[in-house]
């Protein structure tokens, strides 16, 4: 509310979180310090915050614009690349860089996936149960132009092109699609049925956001053990996703069965 009164704009809050995450970054390549690990938490948890904001901004402004999509995505991005290489740059110098610097560079690989995975199927299920964002990606058939400068729209389409990689496969987004267009008096009832079976699923996949990203690196950091995160996000977090694409498989072909 203050943010809106004082006339602040979302990109400009996207931005604040975003040096929050660099400075997180600086922090933690001081891993071997516990109280420069305890700093860059605190500015990991501040720009949480302030990721937080930027979108509740938007919609109260009624802001919203695919050029702040690419924003909020390029800011999260940005904050855990300076946090990874602070970390790989401080560990390289320790533990040599043969082997820190391709276990870091797998370990963002598979983090740019798993967190694809988890934006696609939240978005998805706002889209669905509330109605609220924009529709999957397998029922837009969007024109871009003037909508965002070219870089911002080329970025805008690869990531959701990554996003409808790690999405559902299963036909679940036409049949709700067509249901719904077929039955539009119905449209409560249905979303309410999508609800209670896909809101227990979602909060599962949560476990792929960024909140236990950063308690795990926290945690690593201040064991001074820093390493170990990289190697769970690289085979914890993807056997995680594995066990999660499955279930979620399973679950909305049941739900195309019920419809």
């Amino acid at each position: 509310m203050r943010c809106a009164a004082w006339g602040i704009k979302p990109n400009t809050v996207s931005l604040i979180g975003m040096g929050c995450g660099i400075l997180a970054g600086l922090a933690y390549y001081h891993y071997q310090y516990r109280a420069a690990v305890i700093i860059g938490f605190c500015l990991m948890v501040a720009w949480h915050v302030m990721d937080g904001a930027d979108g509740q901004l938007a919609r109260l402004t009624n802001t919203q614009s695919e050029f702040g999509k690419v924003m909020d995505g390029i800011c999260d991005y940005v904050t855990f690349t300076a946090v990874y290489v602070g970390l790989a740059v401080a560990m390289a110098n320790h533990d040599g860089a043969r082997v820190v610097l391709p276990v870091v560079l797998i370990a963002g690989v598979c983090h740019a996936a798993q967190a694809a995975a988890y934006e696609a199927q939240r978005q998805d299920y706002v889209f669905w149960a509330w109605g609220r964002g924009n529709p999957p990606q397998a029922l837009r058939q969007v024109d871009r132009n003037g909508k965002a400068p070219g870089l911002f729209a080329l970025l805008l389409r690869i990531y959701e092109k990554l996003q409808g990689l790690m999405g559902n496969d299963t036909g679940l987004d036409r049949a709700l699609h067509e249901k719904l267009s077929a039955n539009p008096a119905a449209s409560a009832t249905i979303r309410a049925r999508y609800s209670a079976r896909f809101a227990p699923a979602i909060r599962h996949w949560s476990i792929l956001s960024s909140n236990y990203r950063t308690l795990g690196i926290f945690i690593c950091a201040f064991l001074r053990l820093p390493l170990l995160y990289f190697v769970f996000e690289i085979f914890g977090f993807s056997v995680i996703l594995f066990i999660l694409a499955r279930q979620q498989t399973r679950r909305a072909a049941a739900f195309i069965g019920e419809l």
